[in-house]
């Protein structure tokens, strides 16, 4: 089980700021794949990888990146300084 988190437009989108999961996925491109599936609303939020940021264990990481081991997965837009 992992837990799923969810920010800003991504958030709106999925309805849920966060959810705990039971997943197969071995890297985070299939998990995206897999909530994709899921319904509409998660196709909608993951339309676009390029406009999507993700966090594995709160480190920044790709879309590539394993989840082996890993306990949160958290997806947002990309930061703006300022």
């Amino acid at each position: 089980m992992m837990d799923v988190l969810y920010f800003a437009w991504v958030r709106e989108r999925v309805g849920l700021p966060k959810e705990r999961i039971e997943t197969g996925a071995a890297t985070v491109r299939e998990l995206v794949d897999e909530l994709r599936a899921r319904e509409p609303r998660y196709a909608a939020a993951f339309a676009d990888e390029s406009a999507l940021r993700v966090a594995v264990d709160q480190e920044l990481t790709d879309f590539d990146a394993s989840l082996s081991d890993a306990r949160e997965v958290a997806f947002f837009p990309p930061m703006t300084g300022g």
